[in-house]
């Protein structure tokens, strides 16, 4: 529960009730509202704690997809089960951030700390331990609740400590979050995955979020529900927010905060922006596989590829902020990253079937899809936290929870339809690896066998003890007791090869075209995206943005005016 209720002293920004020396260090550990907005410098500390955080948590979420066929091979997995993997996960996750849009009644801080200590707990200690599949599928899922939980908790952090005319710079500086933990998965994994095992990974990944969890234990802190139940356009309203916060009801005006968004411009603006986002998802859970069965790249490979896409969107997220931020609109700069996006995505697209494609050419074309997706979503975040507010700013929990209930259904329904439409994943990831091997290793004998492929014919119909003796001279005969032996000492191979050889073959025929159809259906998310950008808050024009906060800021004065009149 929050300590609202808890006497402060408002007269002193940033510091903590008085009694709080009695209640001693432990209180700190749990109760971490502040009476008053901070200082810009503890400010920019709890920002820079809350996209930390989220680092983090991402780098342990997402590492199990840059090991994603080591953990298929050592669980002995179908392809499919480990897809199911992250359906249920990413199920379980949707439910957990509607839990967590209790955090306007219950505060985030708490959440966003203790959520980080047990996920990192169960990446540290028990999935690299896990008994089996089963035991693997149901600790994930645990870790998706805490990420479900936190994916809510720390942008409504972010939103509470940055005013709406800082907010887009704020928030690509949080969405930086995922992004930063994708590239440190790929950072990480390809350069250690000579010299590591995919347990070693996850371990490196759970030492990092226990290392963060105790920072974030002793300096993490939050607004009193007073203060961040109401709407902050800059930083020259604290004095009235604080003055505001002393009389706010603030059960009162979370009243039927859930009814509040469930409307169009929060709805559709979190399926918008959920469906936008369909090929990051891709690039997060299936780049390794795409890659590898279809381009022949190593996990490595891949991870050193997706290095490229990462970088261009973290950089792009903070140049984007910053800019919405000095221009005041959102609007336009959702536009033109979403048809960017479209345009760099369809050309990838394009060029799925090409097997003559090269690396850098996948390269730069993901420089460009993480450079507009990133101009699109660190606005987006701004203006859908303010969208929000427009209809209740004691509901930002509620509606980021909304927010992350919708992505995470469509990760999970997307990660579910992925095996449905692209069949040829399954042979491949399963056989495709051990059909290569046969193939290389059964190379001498396959040579004999289409030397004389009538005889070998004939001799298939048969089994070693069953050959008529006329059928076993001749082929002594017409091959040779040597090569008879190579080939006799290649059956495992041969079988191999026979009995997934062509589904192997076939899949690698079929992969590249079913791929493609997926690219495409990313290309009609970012297409869906565009029109809701229109039903969210915010101006299209600087010039009427900046006459809107003129005017805000004389209401402001006015307002302080006359607290001053009535005090006096």
């Amino acid at each position: 529960m929050s300590s609202a209720s808890a006497p402060f002293d408002t007269s002193n920004p940033g510091t903590d009730a008085p009694g709080a020396g009695s209640r001693g260090a432990l209180a700190r550990l749990y109760r971490r509202d502040l009476p008053a907005y901070p200082a810009t410098g503890r400010r920019m500390s709890y920002l820079a704690i809350v996209v930390v955080t989220t680092v983090v948590l991402y780098y342990m979420l997402y590492i199990q997809y840059a090991v994603a066929t080591s953990i298929i091979t050592h669980f002995d997995m179908t392809y499919r089960y480990f897809v199911w993997v992250s359906v249920v996960g990413n199920a379980f996750g949707a439910f957990a951030s509607l839990v967590a849009g209790l955090a306007d009644r219950w505060g985030r801080a708490n959440l966003v700390v203790y959520g980080l200590l047990i996920a990192a707990l169960l990446v540290f200690f028990g999935l690299p331990n896990a008994a089996d599949k089963t035991a693997y599928l149901v600790l994930f899922a645990v870790v998706s609740v805490i990420e479900g939980i936190v994916l809510v908790a720390t942008p409504a952090l972010i939103r509470d400590f940055s005013p709406q005319l800082g907010r887009a710079t704020a928030m690509g500086y949080w969405t930086m979050g995922p992004v930063i933990g994708s590239l440190v998965v790929t950072s990480v994994t390809s350069s250690t995955l000579d010299s590591a095992s995919w347990q070693d990974e996850l371990r490196y990944s759970g030492a990092a979020g226990l290392i963060v969890f105790v920072v974030a234990l002793f300096a993490l802190r939050e607004l009193s529900p007073g203060l961040r139940d109401q709407i902050m356009v800059s930083l020259r309203d604290r004095a009235l927010v604080e003055a505001r916060a002393k009389g706010l009801d603030t059960e009162a005006v979370r009243r039927g905060e859930w009814r509040q968004m469930l409307r169009l411009d929060i709805l559709g603006s979190a399926f918008a922006i959920a469906v936008f986002l369909l090929l990051y998802y891709a690039a997060v859970g299936n780049f390794v596989v795409y890659f590898s069965t279809t381009f022949g790249y190593s996990e490595q490979r891949t991870n050193g590829l997706a290095n490229w896409y990462w970088a261009a969107n973290a950089l792009a997220l903070i140049v984007a902020g910053l800019l919405s931020d000095r221009l005041l609109v959102r609007k336009p700069f959702m536009i033109v990253g979403g048809i960017g996006a479209i345009v760099a995505t369809a050309v990838f697209a394009s060029l799925a079937t090409h097997a003559t494609t090269g690396y850098y050419t996948f390269a730069w074309l993901f420089v460009a899809i993480g450079v507009f997706s990133g101009i699109a979503y660190a606005p987006w975040m701004a203006s859908f936290t303010e969208t929000v507010e427009k209809r209740n700013p004691a509901a930002t929990a509620a509606g980021l929870a909304v927010w992350g209930w919708t992505v995470r259904i469509v990760v999970a329904v997307s990660a579910a339809f992925i095996p449905v439409l692209v069949t040829s994943v399954t042979p491949l990831v399963e056989h495709g690896a051990e059909v290569a091997a046969a193939q290389k290793q059964a190379a001498p004998a396959l040579a004999v066998v289409s030397a004389h492929p009538q005889l070998f014919a004939e001799l298939g119909k048969y089994t070693p003890t069953t050959t008529p003796a006329d059928l076993a001279a001749r082929a002594v005969k017409e091959v040779g007791p040597a090569d008879l032996a190579v080939v006799q000492k290649a059956q495992p191979q041969l079988k191999v090869l026979k009995e997934y050889g062509p589904k192997v073959q076939k899949a690698a025929k079929d992969g590249p075209g079913e791929w493609r159809t997926w690219w495409w259906i990313c290309v009609g998310g970012q297409v869906l995206f565009l029109p809701f950008v229109f039903v969210m808050a915010g101006r299209w024009s600087p010039k009427k943005a900046r006459e809107d906060a003129r005017a805000h800021q004389d209401a402001v004065d006015r307002e302080l005016a006359a607290l001053v009149v009535s005090e006096a």
